[in-house]
């Protein structure tokens, strides 16, 4: 069996290695490459198994990510650390300011595209010979419509964008995964018929509510709790500690009390990042906890792409699914596209947007390992083996070919004096 310890050793060199042979020999971005590597890794060695008689290697790979348990790892472990990190670098007055574009974006837009999504892709499996029910089809569209706030902000690291549309981008990114997330579990519900009782309309809005503004309640209060802990010191150790422990235990209170707590240390990160570094750290303390959770995020985000890369390994290469998820790449993009225009629409007798802010919006909307995580989460069924095929092809294209090309849509498309001049 192997041990943490072993699984910790394998991927923290594999990171470093393919990171230190990207930087000398590539040049790609982080994220993105460690995404090729795995991904070129995985399909080397499935070859050789195919072509050379005796390999196992795969056998080998599929145990060990098993073993890894991607679901677990990411949303019952680095996905705090790394929402807790993004949040911390976040404007929130320039968030407050664009807060009903975000919110509508992070509600309406993820519930619409949640229905495009699963309305379209069982039309897509229907047509395909695949009969995958509509409810099914309806988690399909909630674990792949939320945008990745981990690929987006490693994103938003590399490419410049007018600070108000930067602002809606990662805003959005940062809430709608806890959004999305507690929309997912609940069509899970739905369709698989989980929980003690069917759930009605009723039930439905109740957890919605409690997950996400209960998520959102936690966060500041615990944000508060050590925001105002850290005023009374001057020591970034020290402090540096209390923020490690308000990620993790924020985040497992939420778990508990069964809130989102994704929302939950979002929240936190935001509190702490822009009142507690004002009010509560000297300029030395802050210098260093900046420099401590950007480090943590590089790290973590180095290790989960890979490991996204990896995970083709555990795909069932059958035609008809992968047929599915490529037709359902321009499906996610065209309902990325509308539930961001709708919301603009919607807005605009309110607010006034950047040109070309829906297509920055709909291009840099990445999806990442958040739909991989979940998509390994479902329960057992003779349609998750598709599902899982579909995510890994749109999350593929999403990281790679999006990721690589979003600097060329924001350059053609939003003009170099666009700046928004206020409003939501």
């Amino acid at each position: 069996m192997t041990s943490i310890l072993d699984i910790i050793a394998i991927l923290l060199g594999l990171t470093a290695l393919f990171g230190w042979l990207n930087h000398r020999f590539i040049g790609l971005p982080m994220t993105i490459g460690m995404v090729v590597f795995g991904l070129v890794s995985a399909l080397l060695i499935l070859a050789a198994d195919a072509l050379i008689p005796g390999v196992t290697i795969d056998d080998d790979l599929i145990k060990f990510l098993k073993g890894v348990d991607f679901y677990d790892t990411l949303m019952k472990g680095m996905l705090g650390f790394l929402l807790f990190a993004g949040a911390l670098h976040v404007d929130l007055n320039a968030m407050i300011r664009r807060r009903y574009a975000i919110t509508l974006m992070a509600t309406f837009g993820v519930l619409l595209s949640t229905a495009l999504v699963g309305a379209g892709a069982w039309l897509v499996f229907q047509a395909l010979g695949l009969d995958v029910p509509f409810m099914v089809c309806l988690v399909l569209g909630a674990l792949i419509s939320p945008t990745d706030p981990v690929a987006v902000m490693g994103v938003l690291k590399i490419v410049k964008v007018p600070p108000s549309l930067e602002a809606k981008i990662a805003g959005e990114s940062l809430f709608n995964d806890g959004v999305g997330v507690v929309v997912f579990a609940i069509v899970v519900a739905l369709a698989f018929h989980t929980g003690a009782k069917p759930l009605d309309a009723a039930d439905v809005a109740i957890l919605f509510i409690k997950e996400a503004a209960g998520g959102a309640i936690l966060g500041i209060v615990t944000g508060g709790i050590v925001h105002y802990m850290m005023r009374g010191i001057d020591e970034y150790v020290t402090e540096i500690m209390l923020t490690l422990a308000l990620v993790t235990v924020t985040y497992a209170v939420a778990l508990q009390l069964h809130l989102s707590p994704l929302i939950a240390v979002v929240c936190a990160g935001l509190l702490i990042g822009n009142i507690g570094s004002e009010k509560s750290m000297s300029e030395t303390t802050r210098e260093h906890l900046h420099s401590f959770w950007t480090l943590i995020d590089e790290i973590l985000n180095a290790i989960l792409f890979l490991l996204i890369g990896l995970e083709v390994v555990l795909l069932q290469f059958d035609l008809a699914p992968f047929v599915a998820g490529l037709i359902a790449i321009p499906l996610v993009l065209l309902a990325r596209f509308l539930s961001v225009g709708a919301s603009v629409v919607m807005l605009r007798p309110f607010s006034r947007f950047s040109e070309g802010a829906i297509w920055v919006l709909t291009w840099g909307g990445l999806r990442g390992g958040i739909s991989i995580a979940l998509a390994l989460s479902l329960p057992e069924s003779g349609d998750k083996a598709t599902l899982l095929t579909v995510t890994f092809v749109v999350v593929v294209f999403s990281v790679v070919v999006q990721g690589l090309t979003i600097a060329r849509v924001i350059r053609r498309v939003v003009p170099r004096s666009t700046e928004e001049p206020g409003g939501t």
